[in-house]
């Protein structure tokens, strides 16, 4: 496939490469499933460590532009150009099963119970400081990589203040760079308050919505589904 995008500005180009760049350190050889039309494109991934899938938007040029096509992650972060605000998009691989699994478009519902942004990485560092402590605590004997896996998925497995949302979601959130400030200007100059950060539902489908990208996650987990079309 030789088709070029072109993105609305080189910002978009940016976020997309360090988007793409955060899933190449989890997985070198990680695909992107690539949706196009409207004037804007969707880039899904799923970094292994997390068993989410991530989801970054970009604003293109044209918004008669439709596409569809998983490719590999690295390829086209090679081909994005910022200076001029393209990419070309790769050839097509043989996608992994998530890929055909995504959420839906739309009938996202609001959920109540999300905790504020701050909160929120209160959160997530006290779940790493909590898995530090265990894993250092573990006799010589019991250290093994079955054991902190085991650590691991029982502290992530916990569902984030009063909602069904995994912390192993809201993990993923901040290692992909998707939890940040949005740093806006009032009109005195002064920063405005912290994220907006929105907790959806769709079908079995959870999102956690931030201005920088998305993660969801299917309450009753991912590995088990059955491939159907998105």
């Amino acid at each position: 496939m030789n088709a070029v995008l072109r993105f609305a500005d080189a910002r978009e180009v940016a976020d997309l490469a360090a988007f793409l760049g955060r899933l190449i350190h989890y997985d070198r050889a990680a695909a992107v499933r690539l949706q196009a039309g409207g004037g804007a494109l969707a880039v899904f991934g799923r970094p292994p460590s997390f068993e989410v899938l991530a989801i970054r938007t970009a604003r293109l040029q044209d918004e008669s532009v439709a596409l569809d096509v998983t490719v590999s992650a690295g390829e086209l972060l090679e081909s994005l150009d910022e200076t001029a605000s393209t990419a070309r998009v790769p050839a097509a691989v043989t996608g992994p099963p998530w890929a055909g699994v995504l959420p839906p478009r739309g009938g996202w519902q609001p959920v109540p119970g999300l905790p504020e942004p701050e909160a929120i990485r209160g959160a997530i560092a006290a779940a790493v400081a909590e898995f530090r402590a265990r894993d250092e605590a573990l006799p010589e004997e019991r250290r093994s990589r079955a054991e902190r896996e085991r650590i691991g998925r029982e502290i992530w497995s916990r569902t984030l203040g009063s909602t069904e949302l995994p912390l192993r979601a809201v993990h993923a959130a901040q290692s992909l760079g998707f939890l940040r400030p949005v740093r806006v200007l009032a009109p005195a100059g002064a920063p405005t308050g912290p994220d907006p950060v929105a907790l959806l539902a769709s079908g079995p489908w959870l999102r956690l919505r931030t201005p920088y990208g998305s993660v969801a996650v299917r309450r009753a987990g991912l590995g088990a589904l059955a491939v159907s079309p998105a």
